[in-house]
């Protein structure tokens, strides 16, 4: 079972803005009953159990990045989902074939355009990862273009409201709320997650089997 006493990333390797990120998120979001949770190698999402009275975003390595980035799979995560060990997903590790990797790219469009709005409004740059460095070679190109395409698209429509309200949390706090339109390259290094996705559901945007 996870807990938060049982990480052991050194405090060297933890980004100096991090502890202000874990405050952030726990104040904005209280009324989900939620804590962004300092982890170690691997990410996970745990919801509340026996042990632990409020759901657990779990993130990497004291990464300012990969925190935003599993904040932002759980902003478009459904209510049914976040009842669920990692929302009720698989995942497909790096070394992924050209399928396997397009599929990924499919679903990880719209919480890497949530991250890339976040990275901005926190006053840092953003970049894309395709994720599969053991695998089959990814359309870098194609991939920004369609991660960029979903940001403009949000910031059109509307982003969903968690990430709204997080987008202004983190303006009000990191002193960056202009959400630039620059198009910025896209890296082939390993991400936070690797996840495929099998179906999508009413349960929410995400990647894996479906988890009713």
């Amino acid at each position: 079972m996870h807990q938060e006493t049982s990480v052991s990333t050194s405090n060297s390797e933890i980004d100096p803005d991090v502890p202000a990120l874990i405050a952030l998120f726990n104040s904005t979001f209280e009324d989900f009953n939620t804590r962004l949770v300092l982890g170690d190698d691997e990410p996970i999402y745990i919801p509340a159990g026996i042990t632990t009275s409020y759901h657990q975003i779990v993130f990497a390595h004291g990464f300012f990045s990969s925190a935003l980035h599993e904040i932002a799979h759980w902003c478009i995560a459904g209510e049914k989902r976040r009842l669920l060990e990692d929302y009720g997903y698989w995942y497909c590790p790096d070394g992924r074939d050209a399928a396997q990797q397009a599929d990924f790219e499919k679903v990880e469009i719209k919480p890497q355009a949530i991250e890339w709005a976040f990275t901005e409004a926190a006053g840092r740059k953003f970049q894309v990862s395709t994720d599969n460095l053991n695998g089959a070679e990814p359309d870098r190109e194609g991939f920004t273009q369609n991660v960029a395409t979903q940001l403009q698209r949000y910031k059109s429509e509307g982003f969903p409201p968690r990430a709204e309200r997080f987008i202004t949390a983190l303006s009000s706090v990191f002193g960056n709320d202009k959400l630039s339109d620059t198009p910025i390259n896209v890296v082939n290094s390993a991400s936070t997650d690797s996840r495929q996705n099998a179906a999508s559901s009413g349960l929410g945007d995400g990647i894996g089997v479906n988890a009713e």
